[in-house]
């Protein structure tokens, strides 16, 4: 790709770095505009030149600190700026790595969002194999910022919070009714309640660790979706259900996520 060999010109020390600053122009002050609660640097004093500058143009990197509200970011006056940029290559390069930040945020809160980062792949794979412009993968980029735009409200358009939208999320099948929906909505609600105000906790700090405890937590779920799911999930279908949710549940632990959501 032509900014990775860009950036490696600068790297190498063969391009002048003031270049690559002017380059970046406003479109970096509008995304930076979309962007909240920023609490410290991401690099110390000693980081080199070349450091910031990889971590910069990785697909993926992750800046834990910053919060991204793309209710803050102006799609219109974003797509002027990238027609008037002199250096398109490297916009869309920001572009991107703001969009996969983000997207990065969202997967955190709600892992079965991998879909969203399936597609953004697509789009890149596209571009990479010279099958879309520049223009045409600037285009591609901004439709999908609409699309996490969207998707990124729909806990509060669904009436649930981002745990109980996950939840939701993992429970739901293809063919439901707008009533099973409903349901399926009240049964992702009720469990989290159930989780949470059992007595005695049952998802307390290292509960995977124990294996009646992990027993407990198993029997908990299947007691709470067999209670409140829809009559359409047969027997197989809840019984999967029931896999899921305790495997992600065990998943979030895992990682020292506490449970995920207490």
């Amino acid at each position: 790709m032509p900014v990775i060999h860009y950036l490696r010109e600068v790297i190498d020390g063969r391009v002048d770095r003031g270049n690559l600053d002017s380059a970046k122009r406003r479109i970096s002050q509008l995304l930076d505009d979309s962007i909240i609660a920023q609490e410290e640097e991401q690099y110390g004093s000693k980081a080199s030149h070349a450091d910031q500058l990889i971590a910069e143009t990785t697909l993926f990197h992750i800046k834990p600190w910053a919060q991204i509200d793309l209710s803050k970011l102006n799609i219109d006056k974003l797509r002027e700026e990238y027609r008037k940029a002199p250096h398109k290559n490297i916009e869309i390069s920001d572009l991107r790595v703001f969009i996969a930040d983000k997207l990065q945020q969202m997967m955190n809160q709600n892992t079965s969002r991998v879909s969203f980062a399936q597609k953004l792949q697509e789009i890149i794979d596209r571009y990479n194999a010279g099958s879309s412009t520049n223009e045409g993968y600037f285009d591609e980029l901004m439709e999908f910022v609409e699309k996490l735009r969207e998707e990124e409200v729909r806990a509060a358009r669904e009436g649930l919070t981002e745990s109980e939208l996950e939840i939701f999320d993992l429970l739901k099948k293809e063919g439901l009714t707008k009533e099973e929906e409903q349901k399926v909505k009240l049964s992702a609600k009720q469990l989290l309640d159930k989780l949470k105000d059992n007595n005695p906790t049952l998802l307390i700090t290292d509960w995977h660790k124990d294996t009646q405890t992990m027993l407990q937590v198993q029997t908990a779920i299947k007691k709470a979706l067999d209670a409140t799911l829809p009559e359409s999930y047969d027997r197989a279908v809840y019984s999967e259900k029931c896999d899921i949710i305790f495997d992600h549940l065990l998943m979030l632990a895992r990682k020292e996520d506490n449970w995920g959501y207490a």
